[in-house]
């Protein structure tokens, strides 16, 4: 079983589950699982977590996500992008470059956003496009999102391209409906590309043709990122050897029990580690076990994620 991340580029057409699907067939294993759905019509980075790097799905929904999109002004529809039903239309001709930009700009920072109705997440169990496909619609409560930055790349009304680096959760079909409520016209998204998923850009990404010619040239390997690598920015713990039983049967470390314990001055920089500081723990061979969080009330490491054993 391969484990790892690889670094997907969905192209136009496909659903996130599709690519998954597709990749079961290249692969030869089921366990995979993609980390954050984009629409159809979007294409760009899609991140996606081979065997046991699987457990890393959520942790990489939650990243930053960047993505280029293309707005259209005087238009709005019932998807919020390009391909919906339009419910109206208004002329954008009175606008100015300046005010469009001044608009866009209004929305950096702590963002309060309705998701759209054609969106997976559900109300009272039911999947708010399901609800949208039958003629309904329901209210939805705002969610808190954060726009760290829009770079605006070019205005040629009706039409705006810009990126986007945003919190997860952020829809960028109803950022682009937004921008064209509080100019007036209404607006839509016409495009979309994500660019980068946290570490994954879009300049190494890989469609799922180049996959297969890869798995079948056997070079695969070297295109993949392991668990490990993506813990890279926590500090590494080695276990002394009367260690290695408790961590591999997935119990907390003592601290007196990491190698890196010789005595009284190592137990004071314990001491002195945060609640909650994470750590990449290795049992005394060096083998990777998982990444640890520090409790200092009990002076040991307590598992948060594991990745050794099967499975």
């Amino acid at each position: 079983m391969i484990d790892g991340i690889i670094n997907v580029y969905k192209e136009r057409g496909y659903t996130s589950h599709d690519v998954v699907a597709k990749l079961r067939g290249i692969l030869g294993q089921k366990k995979i699982g993609h980390t954050g759905t984009l629409d159809p019509e979007a294409e760009g980075v899609l991140p996606v977590c081979l065997g046991k790097a699987t457990r890393l799905c959520d942790m990489l929904t939650d990243k930053t996500k960047t993505y280029r999109a293309g707005l259209l002004l005087g238009k709005e529809t019932d998807t919020q992008d390009i391909w919906g039903q339009v419910l109206r239309e208004a002329d954008p001709e009175d606008l100015d470059c300046e005010q469009v930009e001044e608009a866009i700009m209004g929305f950096v920072g702590a963002y309060a956003q309705i998701p759209p109705m054609y969106s997976a997440l559900k109300v009272n169990g039911k999947k708010l496009y399901d609800l949208a496909r039958a003629g309904k619609v329901v209210e939805r409560q705002p969610r808190q999102v954060f726009i760290y930055e829009i770079h605006i790349e070019s205005v040629k009304l009706p039409r705006v391209v810009m990126t986007v680096c945003c919190s997860k959760g952020t829809y960028i079909r109803t950022l682009c409906h937004d921008i064209g409520q509080r100019l007036g016209c209404g607006g839509c998204m016409e495009s979309l590309i994500r660019t980068r998923v946290d570490r994954f850009g879009i300049e190494d990404s890989l469609t799922l043709t180049r996959i297969r010619h890869l798995k079948d040239q056997g070079s695969l390997d070297g295109h993949l990122v392991s668990i490990e690598a993506m813990f890279s920015h926590y500090p590494a713990v080695k276990a002394a050897r009367e260690g290695d039983r408790l961590l591999h049967n997935g119990n907390p470390l003592k601290a007196e029990l990491t190698a890196a314990d010789q005595g009284e001055k190592e137990t004071e920089a314990w001491k002195e580690t945060a609640d909650g500081t994470c750590f990449r723990v290795y049992d005394s061979s060096g083998q990777f076990m998982g990444v640890y969080a520090w409790e200092p009330d009990n002076m040991r490491l307590k598992p948060w994620k594991l990745f050794f054993g099967g499975g």
